[in-house]
């Protein structure tokens, strides 16, 4: 398939703009970095095979989303036995565990419904609008709105009294607001 230089420049621009971002919301849900850059990676491999398709969306960036995050969950569900046949059959104990803050926090977003995770991983992390979320999952604004809400009531009774990243949340029943969220999702 044989590109223009118009075409590969706007590629070159979606890839700059974006691949940080989907690397960051997928890191968010998968709690895996390799596997988040690896899915997002082929994303945008099989974004340039369809990129004349991709041309006449309104939101190639979502379009990447979608895929990646079916890419990622593809790959956990193919890697999962190995994963587990490799933690049964090997000590483990030696190794250096992650930031009691990133556990804290990525172990309060599994709890939450994924439709509530995905839409608070979006806003807060992946700046996207409460229109943009609307699109990329396919329901109403108030949908996303309501997730949102909900999401954040959620999320700050799982992390009352709990460190996050510098961040402490010492109120069970109040909702987290978005700049608390922005920085319990930084690295501290």
């Amino acid at each position: 398939m044989r590109h223009d230089e118009d075409a590969e420049e706007r590629f070159a621009a979606l890839y700059r703009a974006c691949y940080g971002r989907l690397v960051a919301q997928l890191y968010a849900i998968t709690s895996d970095l390799g596997e988040a850059q690896e899915a997002t990676q082929e994303a945008f491999v099989r974004a340039w095979s369809r990129w004349p398709e991709l041309l006449s969306l309104d939101n190639p960036e979502g379009w990447l989303y979608v895929v990646a995050q079916r890419i990622a969950v593809s790959r956990w569900r193919r890697t999962r036995r190995t994963v587990l046949g490799w933690l049964r059959d090997s000590d483990i104990s030696h190794y250096e565990g992650p930031d009691l803050g990133v556990i804290v926090l990525v172990e309060a977003l599994r709890r939450l419904p994924v439709a509530q995770r995905r839409a608070l991983v979006l806003h807060h992390m992946g700046d996207r609008s409460v229109a943009e979320i609307a699109d990329v999952e396919g329901v109403p604004v108030g949908t996303v709105k309501a997730r949102l809400s909900r999401g954040r009531a959620a999320l700050a009774a799982l992390l009352a009294d709990q460190p996050l990243g510098g961040v402490s949340v010492d109120r069970s029943d109040a909702e987290l607001s978005s700049e608390e969220v922005r920085r319990a999702y930084r690295k501290p």
